[in-house]
């Protein structure tokens, strides 16, 4: 397994997000996606995160992602929600007949860790530690 570093620590630290558009309005389109995809790569320096994956359906995104031990998540995703949907509005006019609000992105999300090993594993490593001699 390749680990990042920094000047304290060593790290893999990987997310798999789902982002959803409000009310679940199918609006992402080929066009639509790739510019999304562009805003994220746009902003991710700014937050110590790298994208891995990229992928779409009508009506949500799948974003595989790397990050630092001090990325912000939940202000890196604030930023990115806010930005790309004032974006994507401005840019996609057509999008404002499915999405009459203000809002693009539904306000939930999922975000899932994507460790390389098992929780049952780790589990019990942890759990057989001191154990020996």
């Amino acid at each position: 397994m390749k680990l990042d570093s920094n000047n304290h620590s060593v790290f893999s630290l990987h997310f798999h997000l789902i982002l959803v558009i409000k009310y679940r309005r199918k609006v992402i389109t080929a066009p639509i996606s790739e510019r999304l995809k562009e805003i994220f790569e746009y902003i991710q320096p700014n937050y110590n995160v790298t994208l891995q994956e990229w992928n779409h359906d009508r009506d949500h995104v799948h974003i595989l992602m790397k990050t630092h031990p001090n990325t912000e998540i939940s202000k890196f995703l604030n930023t990115y929600k806010s930005a790309s949907s004032r974006l994507i509005k401005k840019e996609f006019p057509i999008i404002r007949k499915s999405l009459w609000k203000e809002y693009f992105w539904s306000r939930s999300y999922c975000l899932l860790t994507t460790g390389g090993v098992p929780i049952d594993v780790i589990k019990k490593y942890i759990e057989q530690q001191g154990m020996k001699g």
